[in-house]
């Protein structure tokens, strides 16, 4: 049952992980070619123009776009945690739900495996596939940061663990979603509602004291580049916070789906 799990969401994996290798391509590309003393000095007279609490929000107060390793830090890690975001909501809201729009649960309600193996094979395959996303993305963009010029190789593989946080909150939270319901199409717009609309908490939320406090609603605050990026190190509460957070939901989400009226 396993091995089927990983052949059906194969695709989809491959997909999503594609959309960010080929943007991170193009940047690795073209970036070289526009970045020169004179581009740098126009950049950084542009940023002048921008309230701090703007540049705070993409970490540009604290990092320069002069290079490919500056772009990543900023912005370019804005789409690696909204893609691992998008990817493992969606993920997370049909791994389960699909075998129902699909009609395969008739099937597996036949063969000898209860709900809860059922359940712990997907989750297993969801937790491989986000882990495997990270991972290739991260070897992408260090071959490609090696081949631009010198870096800071240690603030990068922390930098490139980062979304993993985030990711198997999204995943396990919208998994947990899914068994309150039969329609996929449901939970995958409620997946896209919770990846946007927490990102954009914790952007408000790095624009001024009297917002600061959406940033403990906000998934993404796990990810916590900011903190990486100022000293090097991963914060150990988010680690235990991602962990002890994923591993509730999945304890829910086992229960659940157990006692769930399947169609």
């Amino acid at each position: 049952m396993f091995k089927r799990e990983m052949k059906i969401n194969l695709k989809s994996f491959i997909i999503w992980t594609s959309i960010l290798i080929i943007l991170f391509l193009v940047v690795f590309l073209v970036y070289p070619s526009i970045i020169n003393s004179e581009n740098i000095q126009m950049m950084d007279e542009m940023m002048k123009i921008f309230p701090e609490e703007m540049l705070k929000a993409f970490n540009m107060d604290i990092s320069s776009i002069d290079t490919a390793f500056g772009w990543l830090k900023t912005e370019g890690f804005v789409f690696v945690l909204l893609i691992t975001g998008i990817y493992s909501g969606i993920l997370g809201s049909n791994i389960l739900l699909k075998e129902e729009s699909d009609k395969t649960i008739e099937y597996l309600n036949s063969v000898p495996v209860t709900r809860k193996k059922i359940a712990i094979n997907k989750i297993l395959c969801g937790f491989i596939y986000i882990v495997l996303m990270v991972l290739t993305v991260g070897i992408f963009n260090f071959i490609g940061l090696d081949l631009s010029g010198d870096f800071d190789k240690k603030s990068y593989l922390l930098l490139s663990i980062t979304p993993l946080f985030s990711s198997i909150v999204i995943f396990a939270l919208c998994l947990f979603l899914s068994t309150f319901t039969h329609k996929t199409k449901k939970t995958i717009g409620i997946s896209l509602g919770i990846v946007f609309a927490s990102y954009f908490l914790k952007i408000i939320s790095e624009m001024g004291e009297s917002t600061e406090f959406l940033k403990y609603i906000s998934v993404f605050t796990l990810a916590d580049i900011r903190n990486v990026i100022v000293n090097v190190a991963i914060n150990p509460l988010m680690v235990l916070l991602s962990i002890g957070i994923t591993i509730a939901f999945m304890i829910l989400t086992t229960i659940h789906y157990d006692k769930k009226e399947l169609v």
